[in-house]
């Protein structure tokens, strides 16, 4: 369980500055020598970037990087560089029909364009700032037509699985949906038909708070409150609900934690929007109920997590893996990088992190637990043994795991499971989380999607 104690977010600002002094030169030289031929980097072997993955989901995060660590330091280079990619390479990706990670991809760069745009922080004339809009808007249009209909009226944005498949990382992309809402855009399908963005954003995460996540209502024999299943699978035919899957994680009736995470996150945004945009709430049918959902939902992933997370606020990939039962009291200690039985996965610590802060900052006095648990999570991550200091050791955040059940993560000569190696989704939301905290301390305006 993770151990709370008395940080401040000003604690932490020596190891900010230590962290982004890190990651600059480490993203330029990315940036000049990573050949865009060979696809897109997504995690580490022996320190360097390679490529490998289901579809080129990482390629926001590469680029996004770079406009992160320009928001914290001014690096005008990393901002051009960001700037020009994403128009050079991000394309094809506002109009990619096949995959459910818009809100990653496209918010990470024409989103943080938009951002620093409107902050006044770069020269971005108003004809790039209305490009970045509409790219956004075409985004977003694209991925709610990625719908399945469920037999109890609802639907959901599915999985690059096919129709039949709902992930909780999918909720995350609907802050896309949302954002292009409230561009003003729509969806328009045949016969012309208006489809609303915030509805089936809505609608998407309803269903994933209802099938992915578990409230202890023995729902099924592993039924524990706030535990998250990775894919939930539907009947096509009649939108039926089936049964509980997983592509990442150990089992169906186990919590992969970087799913969890994925929730959690997505979730406290959610909560953050909906709150400085009360008219959408007011517009959405049955809106105060739907709020309630986002924040029981919210809660109880931030209380599990909380329950099922070594003291120092970095789990294991997954919490049924099987070699944790040969680790003793592992939740009554700081987490153990370096074992021979299951290895620990800080990118999920990283962006639970920022869900538990996000969550902790909505809910005022109720939420100090989670601030204080994200805070401890990334006191930890700042820091040896998972800031990756090495400058010839290309990533950002040691110990990240992408896919345990392929087999696809480096283990060292001489180990038993993956370590010492990093992904760039874990390196965009260590940038991320930083960004975040560092406003914090100043004061700033707070750090969101929108």
């Amino acid at each position: 369980m993770i151990a709370l104690s008395n940080i401040k977010p000003a604690d932490l600002m020596p190891s900010l500055d230590r962290f982004f002094a890190m990651a600059g030169p480490k993203l330029a030289r990315l940036a000049r020598e990573w050949d865009p031929a060979k696809g897109t980097p997504v995690f580490t072997c022996r320190g360097t970037y390679t490529s490998r993955g289901w579809t080129e989901w990482t390629q926001g995060f590469l680029y996004g990087c770079r406009l992160l660590q320009f928001d914290a330091t001014g690096d005008e280079t990393l901002l051009n560089s960001g700037r020009a990619d994403t128009l050079k390479y991000m394309a094809p990706h506002l109009t990619h029909t096949g995959v459910h990670d818009h809100g990653f991809n496209n918010l990470s760069t024409y989103g943080n364009l938009r951002r620093l745009a409107r902050e006044g922080r770069t020269s971005d004339s108003a004809d790039l700032a209305r490009l970045y809009e509409l790219a956004l808007c075409v985004s977003g249009a694209v991925q709610a037509s990625r719908w399945t209909a469920t037999a109890d009226g609802g639907g959901f944005i599915h999985s690059f699985n096919g129709p039949q498949s709902l992930f909780v990382d999918t909720i995350r992309s609907c802050r896309i949906l949302v954002l292009a809402h409230s561009l003003g855009h729509v969806l328009v399908g045949e016969n012309d038909r208006r489809i609303s963005l915030l509805d089936r954003a809505v609608q998407h995460i309803r269903a994933t708070l209802m099938y992915n996540v578990y409230y202890g209502k023995r729902r099924d024999a592993y039924d524990v409150r706030g535990r998250v299943a990775h894919e939930s699978i539907f009947n096509v035919k009649d939108g039926t609900y089936r049964c509980p899957s997983t592509q990442q994680g150990y089992s169906p009736f186990s919590t992969w934690t970087r799913g969890l995470a994925w929730g959690l996150l997505g979730c406290a945004e959610q909560l953050e929007f909906f709150q400085d945009h009360p008219a959408l709430v007011a517009s959405v049918e049955e809106g105060k109920v739907f709020i309630k959902e986002l924040r029981d939902g919210a809660q109880a992933m931030a209380d599990f997590y909380l329950s099922n997370t070594p003291t120092d606020g970095v789990p294991y990939w997954d919490t049924g893996a099987p070699g944790l039962s040969q680790m003793g009291a592992y939740l009554d200690r700081p987490a153990e990088p370096d074992n021979a039985h299951e290895p620990v996965d800080s990118s999920a610590a990283v962006i639970s992190a920022q869900g538990l802060l996000r969550l902790g900052n909505y809910l005022g006095k109720r939420g100090k637990k989670y601030v204080q648990a994200g805070l401890t999570a990334a006191n930890t991550l700042f820091a040896a043994p998972y800031l990756s200091e090495d400058q010839k050791h290309q990533g950002l955040l040691l110990h990240s795991i992408y896919h345990r059940p392929n087999g696809w993560d480096y283990v060292p000569e001489g180990k038993k499971i993956p370590q010492g190696e990093s992904s760039l989704w874990g390196d965009y939301h260590a940038l991320e989380l930083a960004v975040y905290l560092k406003r914090l301390i100043r004061g700033q305006q707070i750090l969101t999607f929108y």
